[in-house]
């Protein structure tokens, strides 16, 4: 199907659940609510990764990047996959960003149901085999206790029993359900008001 087709398929959609007032829990957005990657495709081929962190950072924070690259060439192929760090942003980007212009090209944003990870590239660089293994979201600080407790562990001084557990806690990015359906009315009313 064209991609101009499939951008208007999805807003329509989307202008159709406003308007019925279809929960959350009934929504198209629920059948992809496991996986946190969105593909976005028709990206200018001069966009860099810092450019598409950049953008897509507005509705949550970017753990993963993969802008796909000609493996000869290096140059972009105009498409890449983004995984979030909280799931309900991917709802907040498809919503949003799908069928904007960006860079003088209409770009198309949807959910990735079942993202494979790429195959490694024996010839690819240091830096790259670190950006897919790690990712590119901001590694969390540790306290000063837990450093000092992972580094006596290390140095073998403490027996492993007596050693505190890091305790993992869930990031509170304050989105709640009212505050999303929110956002997605205001950004499709200024997107109707725009044409």
């Amino acid at each position: 199907m064209n991609p101009l087709t499939n951008i208007r398929n999805i807003t329509k959609l989307n202008e159709r659940e406003i308007s019925l007032g279809i929960s959350e829990n009934a929504s198209w957005h629920n059948e992809y609510k496991h996986s946190a990657w969105v593909f976005v495709g028709g990206l200018d081929f001069e966009m860099t990764e810092g450019d598409i962190l950049a953008v897509f950072s507005q509705y949550g924070e970017i753990v993963n990047v993969n802008l796909v690259r000609d493996k000869k060439t290096g140059k972009s192929k105009g498409y890449c996959f983004l995984c979030y760090e909280d799931q309900r942003s991917t709802n907040l980007a498809v919503d949003n960003f799908n069928g904007i212009k960006l860079c003088h090209r209409t770009i198309r944003v949807d959910h990735v149901a079942n993202y494979r990870i790429p195959k490694e590239d024996p010839n690819a660089d240091e830096e790259t085999k670190l950006l897919r293994d790690e990712g590119c979201a901001p590694k969390v600080r540790m306290k000063q206790k837990e450093m000092q407790a992972k580094d006596e562990k290390e140095a073998g001084r403490f027996p492993e029993s007596s050693i505190p557990k890091v305790k993992q806690e869930k990031k509170d990015i304050g989105y709640d359900k009212n505050d999303i359906n929110r956002r997605e009315r205001r950004s499709r009313r200024d997107r109707k008001s725009v044409v």
